[in-house]
């Protein structure tokens, strides 16, 4: 048997085949929408937060970092944005210094922390602005806390912005560098008892004052962790009852003036 259209004749068995080609691209296309829809729905029906857990805060609660994260529970797994969700906890918690979000299925989420101290603190006026190790300003020194805290005199700080490096009123950035490396080191050697000031009235040759006996001369910005290394030794061949100028500015020797 044939069938015939417009006077053509088409044998049986044509089109039969012809039809079961269109039956089968017709159904992959159908089948993979149909697998896709119940992808979804699985994900959006069985994918559902049910527990947050924070790791490592110390300075925050775990609520206040999963409310930054901006995550609950009965959110979906798969679709929360991780890379938004550090973002947002950068932006609004400032003594953050690294995070991560991983997932866990199927309905766990673990928020990781590291969070970073307040080292120094910039006198402005009637107020004191924190600052961590990286010169991040962390916000107003609550009453009290600068006790604990180095000062930081003869920086001409510009506008502060919470959770941003400190930027001076010129608007340059090596003094600032310079001072993070400065702090950087400090807290690195364990010093941060010992140091009583820091003064970048000259930035050029800040110093600091270390121990109520020394007072240390830096130089230049170069060199700083080689001249924090000479400072020590010098520390290790004076005697107790010595007090004077520890000079490490040319960064090859160090000199010791005594008062």
């Amino acid at each position: 048997m044939a069938f015939s259209f417009k006077g053509i004749k088409v044998p049986e068995e044509e089109l039969s085949g012809y039809m079961r080609a269109r039956r089968r691209a017709f159904s992959g296309p159908l089948m993979f929408v149909v697998v896709v829809v119940a992808a979804i729905f699985v994900m959006s029906v069985f994918f559902r937060v049910e527990d947050i857990r924070v790791v490592g805060n110390q300075h925050y609660t775990a609520e206040e970092i999963i409310r930054a994260v901006d995550i609950e529970e009965g959110d979906n797994l798969f679709f929360f944005d991780r890379f938004a969700a550090v973002g947002r906890a950068f932006s609004k918690l400032p003594y953050i210094e690294a995070v991560t979000v991983e997932r866990s299925l199927p309905n766990k989420v673990v928020i990781t922390v590291e969070e970073t101290t307040a080292l120094a603190y910039l006198p402005l006026g009637e107020e004191k602005w924190t600052l961590d190790h990286n010169c991040k300003v962390l916000g107003k020194a609550a009453e009290g806390e600068e006790e604990s805290l180095l000062p930081v005199v003869g920086m001409k700080a510009g506008t502060l912005m919470i959770g941003e490096t400190m930027e001076t009123e010129s608007g340059e950035t090596e003094s600032v560098a310079y001072l993070a490396e400065v702090l950087d080191q400090i807290e690195a050697r364990g010093m941060t008892d010992m140091v009583t000031r820091i003064d970048f009235s000259n930035t050029d040759s800040p110093e600091f004052d270390y121990g109520g006996k020394y007072t240390v001369v830096l130089g230049k910005h170069d060199k700083v962790e080689y001249k924090f290394g000479m400072f020590v030794t010098v520390l290790g061949m004076l005697k107790d009852g010595d007090v004077g100028v520890i000079d490490v500015s040319n960064g090859t020797k160090a000199h010791f003036s005594p008062n």
